[in-house]
């Protein structure tokens, strides 16, 4: 039965990395945030678990200082209860204290143990950060060269293909031609325009002189 759940998980796998492999050649970038957002979703996971670790560390140093602070009461209550030649509470609080002393003992082992745990998980934590964040840049710079070459197959396309080619250079001569005909027409309305206001500044000075002369 093992083994069939086994080879069944072997095949899910292959069937999933063999779609992926064809995703790929499609889209490699779609493939490479899939991925991404797997490391991203590790890191957040390291990132609760940092979390949950400085809630237990400090959980730790709550519970040992109150152990040694009932460890040093006891200690107290013992030294009095022997001065007062109280045998039975002597007794009684000298097992506490030696019971709290050895939860100490236990509770000092586990908050080292906590701490070098914790620094490991920051170390790790911080290396995962670093490295998702050099992807983000690596996929940055992998979907400028795609752009890049998408472009370059789009522009040899345009060159290469006769038809689509003759197509598109006609549509930008269309555009060119248009502009040359628009710019003579403003060219031609604008001189006109200033040819009639100087013949007309002329008239009205010769009328001017003839009448002068007149007079």
């Amino acid at each position: 039965m093992a083994n069939i759940f086994t080879r069944l998980k072997e095949t899910i796998a292959a069937d999933l990395h063999e779609a992926l492999d064809q995703k790929e050649q499609k889209n490699p970038i779609a493939v490479l945030n899939h991925y991404l957002r797997q490391c991203e979703n590790e890191t957040e996971k390291v990132r609760k678990l940092v979390e949950r670790q400085y809630l237990l560390k400090d959980e730790f140093n709550r519970e040992f200082n109150e152990a040694v602070h009932l460890a040093e009461k006891r200690k107290h209550q013992a030294e009095i209860a022997l001065k007062a030649g109280e045998t039975e509470l002597y007794e009684f609080a000298l097992k506490e204290q030696t019971h709290y002393e050895e939860r100490v003992a236990r509770l000092e082992e586990s908050r080292q143990q906590t701490t070098r745990q914790l620094e490991e998980l920051e170390q790790k934590y911080e290396e995962m950060k670093h490295k998702v964040k050099d992807m983000h840049i690596k996929r940055m710079e992998l979907m400028g060269r795609e752009n890049i070459a998408r472009a370059n197959h789009r522009m040899n396309k345009i060159v290469d293909q006769g038809s689509f080619s003759t197509k598109a250079f006609t549509r930008f001569e269309e555009m060119e031609s248009y502009l040359d005909r628009l710019e003579q027409k403003v060219n031609q309305d604008y001189h006109r325009s200033t040819i009639d206001a100087r013949i007309a500044q002329l008239e009205k000075q010769l009328k001017t002189e003839e009448t002068n002369a007149i007079s």
